[in-house]
């Protein structure tokens, strides 16, 4: 496999950076998303994901268009990372923009570093799927960690809020038989306990109850700073097996 994961997906990503920083109401916001837009990212998920499952089948992912596709059944790539660089954050934005010396500067690199292809994931592609559902779910809000929390959930038998659209879904989690095998194929151990047995979470988190935003400046540094080191650490063991 050629897999280059120091590749910046933004980078072959066609009008990503232009005129980034006059969208969102001066927040910053692509030009287009890399999930879709990256002819590198669509390789590398063929390449890599391209091999046998935890059930003992092989997939194979094929390109179909707009979309991946295999078993008959469609996927579609996910950036697993967040900045939570939304309007209604607007306040707590501007607290960090004070606390860093180039805050713009800050923002690019978090994004130039988790758009690489530890920051990725395939979820099947429909409407109301995974991709869309965890991000417009209020008490997720797009975090990784809750995600996975809810998929450990999910193969316990125990209740979560993303249960329906994964039940809708479980022919996809059927491929990899238990949470073990869902992280080891997708190379997530950084993401759980050594046992398997917990998901590490990143931040302050209350069990679902409300937005999980980080609440100040240093919240929100660190919460940043745990992702850039899950998406290193990932890189790392996606180099180890190619």
């Amino acid at each position: 496999m050629m897999i280059d994961t120091t590749f910046d997906f933004t980078s072959d990503s066609p009008g990503y950076w232009d005129g980034f920083w006059e969208r969102r109401q001066g927040l910053g916001l692509g030009g287009c998303d890399p999930d879709s837009a990256s002819p590198t990212l669509r390789r590398y998920h063929y390449e890599l994901w391209s091999r046998e499952l935890p059930c003992g089948r092989r997939m194979e992912l094929k390109d179909a268009g707009t979309h991946m596709e295999w078993d008959g059944r469609r996927f579609s790539s996910d950036s697993i990372a967040t900045s939570f660089r939304y309007v209604r954050n607007r306040e707590l934005l501007e607290e960090v923009a004070s606390s860093v010396d180039d805050y713009r500067g800050f923002v690019e690199s978090f994004l130039h570093s988790t758009y690489t292809m530890g920051g990725m994931m395939i979820f099947p592609r429909r409407n109301g799927g995974m991709n869309q559902t965890r991000g417009s779910m209020r008490c997720i809000s797009d975090r990784w960690d809750l995600t996975l929390e809810c998929i450990r959930r999910h193969y316990a038998g125990e209740e979560n809020p993303l249960e329906e659209c994964m039940c809708r879904d479980q022919w996809f989690y059927d491929y990899f038989v238990d949470l073990k095998g869902f992280v080891e194929f997708f190379l997530l151990q950084d993401c759980v306990t050594e046992d398997y047995e917990e998901v590490r979470i990143w931040g302050n988190w209350k069990e679902f109850e409300d937005d999980p935003m980080q609440k100040d400046s240093d919240g929100y540094r660190d919460w940043m700073n745990e992702q850039l080191e899950f998406v290193k650490k990932r890189n790392a063991r996606i180099s180890s097996v190619l």
